[in-house]
């Protein structure tokens, strides 16, 4: 039986009650957060009180809760209770100025906006002009006036019913001209992702999964947090991921997933060996990508090859490299059950095997289409229903996808995403600059690092200046680890900016 159709067996297609329908009835721990425990029955009761106190301050079914909270507890039974009631939640990176945040307050249109208690403030205005009927806080230790609200609310013991069609949640990705797109998710999209997952990775009973990963990314909220529930896995909840303490609790855990900044951080520490992780199942690794010579240095120190996949926000994960099987680095591995992937050329026909071409996915994880972008969508998606990556790759005999490059200027540093033409355009504003032209170059933590080619003339601000403008106007990933002056920029007889020959000329500015 197809996955997609394993969860249509669900008489609620809800994703909550696909989770809470697999849910422990004991005192089985869901959470062990910071020494205490919350149970798979505490989580629900949680989900309801929640679910009581967004219903009470007018959320309905089909309405944006916006969430920029730090990472807890309470932030997960929040997000579970959008999707209870059926509403669509829509979380942020923490990184996000106010500047950002009001540009998703205007295109979400959230009925409920949740922040940090200190930004609470400095936001009311933005979210009064856009129609927020409530601003609530929570903290990284799940104290806030949200909080305050759940305690005191009637909980909602039920769940919306929703198909598998239905949106359950927006997650905005940067656009190349610079405008963030909000990638629509479906309830069907998030479920047969999660299931190909807990099938491919071979989940079993009494595994724990120790999550040190954000939850505004798809792969902290819906392949680590997700895949885990739906296996009534105990989770290791960590607020960040901190190397030495990863090393004090791995010996609990028998899952990890990471970026792999977290693996090359693992490695510098002397106690990181074989025996500290020999009851380990499964190291993963995404989101970036893993360097072959991290992959060897990992299973040279520990005995395990670390699995990497495929995925991005529009479609959750497309490639795995096999739980049984050859672990190829370099490699993302085959297309998980249900997806279609195919290797194609400018006009979406199939490229010959070994033959690079751009990576279009077709399936029932691919997302919908972008919030309130019919246009951008129908670009981004073929006749015939293939959603076009930008991704470039290559297919191997065997079936194995290699990705070799991408055809957009998308950079991907410690896992997340950056398009230059943001941050070009906040440079070729500022005094003195005549042209900018920001790419990734490798970097050994991060994976990539954002560097700034600058073409400028006299009374240009300096490096430390225009990293300092940008502060307060960009996500600190976004920012520029390096600006460099030149007289003229490279460029093709069409006169277009030759990134590629930046990207050669600087490739170990931050090795």
């Amino acid at each position: 039986m197809a996955l997609i159709q394993k969860c249509r067996m669900q008489s609620n297609d809800n994703l909550y009650a696909v989770l809470a329908s697999r849910f422990p009835v004991n005192d089985s721990p869901a959470f062990i957060d910071a020494g205490a425990e919350v149970s798979y029955a505490m989580l629900d009761r949680l989900v309801a009180q929640y679910a009581g106190a967004l219903k009470a301050l007018g959320v309905g079914v089909g309405d944006r809760v916006t969430a920029q909270i730090e990472k807890s507890v309470a932030g997960v039974a929040l997000y579970l209770a959008a999707l209870r009631i059926g509403a669509v939640f829509n979380p942020l990176n923490t990184a996000y100025t106010a500047a950002e945040l009001t540009y998703f307050l205007s295109d979400a249109k959230p009925s409920v906006l949740v922040v940090e208690p200190d930004k609470a403030h400095a936001i009311q205005q933005a979210a009064s002009d856009h129609s927020v009927l409530s601003v609530e806080t929570l903290d990284a230790h799940g104290g806030g006036s949200m909080a305050e609200r759940a305690s005191a609310a009637t909980p909602f013991d039920g769940i919306e019913q929703r198909g598998q069609s239905d949106l359950a949640a927006i997650l905005y990705t940067s656009g190349t001209t610079g405008k963030s797109k909000g990638a629509m998710l479906t309830h069907g999209n998030l479920a047969s992702n999660m299931v190909a997952l807990h099938q491919a990775w071979a989940f079993q009973p009494g595994d724990v999964l120790l999550h040190a990963l954000p939850i505004y990314h798809v792969h902290g909220l819906f392949v680590a947090l997700g895949t885990a529930l739906y296996n009534r896995s105990a989770i290791i909840w960590l607020p960040k991921f901190d190397a030495a303490q990863v090393i004090g609790l791995l010996p609990k855990a028998t899952v990890m997933m990471g970026v792999p900044t977290f693996y090359t951080r693992l490695l510098e520490q002397p106690a990181f060996d074989a025996a500290l992780v020999k009851h380990m199942r499964l190291f993963v690794a995404g989101s970036a990508p893993l360097l072959a010579e991290t992959h060897a240095r990992f299973f040279e120190r520990t005995g395990h090859h670390i699995l990497e996949r495929y995925g991005m926000t529009e479609t959750g994960m497309i490639t795995s490299n096999p739980y049984d099987g050859a672990r190829l680095a370099g490699t993302v591995g085959y297309p998980l059950p249900d997806v279609h992937v195919r290797i194609a050329d400018a006009e979406g026909q199939e490229c010959a095997v070994g033959e690079p071409g751009v990576i279009e996915v077709k399936g029932p994880n691919v997302f919908t289409g972008y919030w309130r972008m019919p246009e951008k969508t129908r670009e981004e998606f073929r006749a015939d229903g293939y959603f076009i990556t930008g991704d470039i790759g290559v297919r191997e005999p065997d079936g194995r996808i290699s990705i070799v490059g991408r055809a957009k200027d998308l950079i991907i540093t410690g896992g997340f995403n950056v398009y230059p033409k943001e941050i070009e355009t906040e440079i070729d504003a500022m005094p003195g600059v005549i042209e900018s032209a920001v790419v990734g170059v490798p970097h050994s933590d991060f994976g990539e690092g954002v560097i700034a080619v600058v073409a400028a003339k006299d009374g240009a601000p300096a490096e430390a200046e225009i990293i300092d403008a940008l502060k307060g106007k960009l996500a600190r990933f976004k920012l520029p680890k390096r600006v460099l002056f030149v007289a003229d920029l490279p460029r093709n007889a069409m006169g277009k900016v030759q990134k590629a020959e930046l990207r050669t000329q600087y490739a170990k500015l931050l090795a």
